[in-house]
This record gives C-alpha cells, sequence and structure tokens, in this order.
C-alpha cells in the first residue's frame, strides 16, 4: 500500500519508519508546517537530518500530501474535542477521494463517529481505528472477531500516564505532584498532563469503544469522568492493607460509560503497573477476555496503525 501519512510526531513517524518493515511505502509525509511528497518513496533519512534541525519534513505545503497519489491515509495529527479539527477534514478529503483512511487521532471516531460513518458509507474507502483504543492491545480486532453485539461490558486500564502515576505513588508513598513531576522529567507525562490525569483521554477510548458496541451515537459529553488529581496516598494505603490498589478504569456496559478511580484487587488482571494497558471484554458466550501491552508510545501504537493497514483491501 502506498501511505501518506499526516502528523510526524511519535506515532506518523514510527509509522513510516516501520512502514517498509510491512512492505508498505511513504508517498507522503506532513507535519502541521510542511510537506514532502514522492511518488518513488520519501528519503526518510533526508527527512530525519531535517526534522533534526528544527525545520519543516518538506518544502511544500501540508496540504500537499492529501493530495498526492496514495492508498491509505494514515491520521496521525493531535487529537482535539468538539468538532475534531483538522483531523476530521483530512479524512472526509481523503474518503471523498475513495481512499482508505486508518486513524490514530481519537477525535474523529470519539467526537464525530456517526458523521465518520456516514462519510465511509458513501466512499469507496474503509476507515479503521486500531491504534484509538489502547496502543498496540488489538482491543478493537478483538471486538470485530468476537462481534460487537456479542461484548456486553468493557473494562480497562487505558492510560498509561494516569497508571504510571497510581503505581509510582502506592509503590513508593508519594504525593501526587511529586510523582507527576517524576513522570514529566522521565517523558510519561506531558508538560501539561490534563489529559491524562483528568482522565480526557481514557473517556475519549471509552466514547470509541461505545460507539463501536452501539453503533454510534456517542460522543466525549456522553461519558461520566473523574481523574486521579484528587486520590491520596492514604487511600492508596488503606487499599493495599485489604490487598487492593486504585487504578483509573474505563468501563462500558448498555447503559452506562464512565471512567474514574476504582479499586481493584492487587492481584487481579486490572491491577497493571507502570505504562501497562490492559482492556477486558465481557462477551455473552466466551466469557471474560483479557487483553494486556503496552498501551502508548510511538513504536508501539504505530504497530496497531499498520495491522489496521494490513487488514485494508486493496484499491481496485
Amino acid at each position: 500500500m502506498r501511505l501518506a501519512v499526516i502528523g510526524a510526531g511519535a506515532v506518523g513517524w514510527a509509522v513510516a519508519d516501520q512502514a517498509a518493515d510491512r512492505e508498505h511505502a511513504v508517498v507522503a509525509l506532513a507535519d502541521s508546517r510542511g510537506a514532502v511528497v514522492d511518488a518513488a518513496g520519501v528519503d526518510l533519512d533526508a527527512v530525519a537530518q531535517r526534522r533534526a534541525a528544527g525545520d519543516p519534513v518538506g518544502d511544500r505545503s501540508p496540504g500537499a500530501a492529501l493530495e498526492a497519489d496514495y492508498d491509505v491515509l494514515v491520521e496521525a495529527t493531535p487529537t482535539t474535542l468538539g468538532d475534531a479539527e483538522p483531523g476530521f477534514g483530512h479524512v472526509e478529503r481523503a474518503l471523498d477521494r475513495d481512499r482508505h483512511v486508518v486513524l490514530a487521532n481519537k477525535g474523529p471516531v470519539a467526537e464525530r463517529y456517526d458523521d465518520l460513518q456516514a462519510l465511509a458509507a458513501a466512499s469507496a474507502g474503509s476507515v479503521r481505528f486500531e491504534a484509538t483504543v489502547g496502543g498496540a492491545i488489538p482491543a478493537i480486532a478483538t471486538i470485530e472477531g468476537v462481534g460487537p453485539r456479542r461484548v456486553q461490558t468493557v473494562r480497562g486500564v487505558l492510560n498509561g500516564t494516569a497508571n504510571f502515576v497510581l503505581t509510582r505513588m502506592a509503590a513508593e508513598g508519594l504525593a501526587f505532584d511529586h510523582v507527576l513531576a517524576e513522570a514529566q522529567d522521565l517523558g510519561v507525562a506531558e508538560a501539561d498532563p490534563s489529559f491524562d490525569v483528568d482522565g480526557t483521554d481514557a473517556a475519549l477510548k471509552c466514547a470509541i469503544v461505545a460507539n463501536l458496541l452501539r453503533d454510534g451515537g456517542v460522543t466525549l459529553a456522553d461519558v461520566a469522568v473523574d481523574g486521579i488529581r484528587d486520590v491520596p496516598g492514604r487511600a492508596l494505603d488503606l487499599a493495599a492493607e485489604a490487598g487492593r490498589t486504585i487504578r483509573l478504569v474505563g468501563e462500558v456496559t448498555p447503559t452506562t460509560v464512565r471512567v474514574g478511580p476504582r479499586l481493584v484487587p492487587s492481584a487481579g488482571a486490572l491491577a497493571v503497573e507502570g505504562t501497562t494497558n490492559v482492556v477486558q471484554l465481557g462477551t455473552d458466550h466466551a466469557g471474560t477476555l483479557t487483553l494486556q501491552g503496552p498501551g502508548a508510545g510511538g513504536a508501539a501504537t504505530a504497530t496497531a496503525v499498520l495491522a489496521d493497514v494490513d487488514r485494508l483491501p486493496p484499491r481496485s
């Protein structure tokens, strides 16, 4: 497949870097300041030099990548809320050209799922979004394999930053602010960590799962969200005395979509540590299926993006 990658951050760059290993060619790559387009395949070594120098990835306008001759648009720009722009507009342009789309950007799937499906229905292109939930974990593919109507509940630890903070607080008896600063120093948390520690990122992932199970109709506004800023160290100590710990858990049921700190058994599947994510699917005939693995990071998330590319049918 010929890929146009929009967004050259950690995920987009990792997709471009890994594409050749999957026998795909990157024919266009764009960041917010520029683009490079080459039908024979983008010279990633030259792009890497430009990135290292602080320059745009290419000399053309970012929109040039959207007009390139590609098979699959990989949308890896930062997630935005509300109208999910500019990511949604990029998807719309690709589907209007009957191109396939693979999303790492959660916004279009969480905030405008119904619009997204309407565009896909009118296009010869397909839309896939494995990388929007759980990083490298094949949560979406597993739900599709079981059948969305056969999955009754989904529970999981879906944000690596929040999980790192809670894990360190419990293990070392440290205060939230201290651990958050440590996470920022290590690059586990962003300079502005609100998206993660306030539960927004996990809530977007739950909205995406709920849309898949319910065939649409859910946005971030429908998710009840509590973050971890107010979890006191004493609560973690008391939980440990009872053989439990606290994790930021997302949950989707037939009637609720919510995210918040929850008591879980210390030896249970949801008590993953560090930046690891876990997803549990409660199914009607197969019992509980548990998936665990890297939930974030450019290289790990890129594997989910490229797995989606591999699943796409060839363009006629």
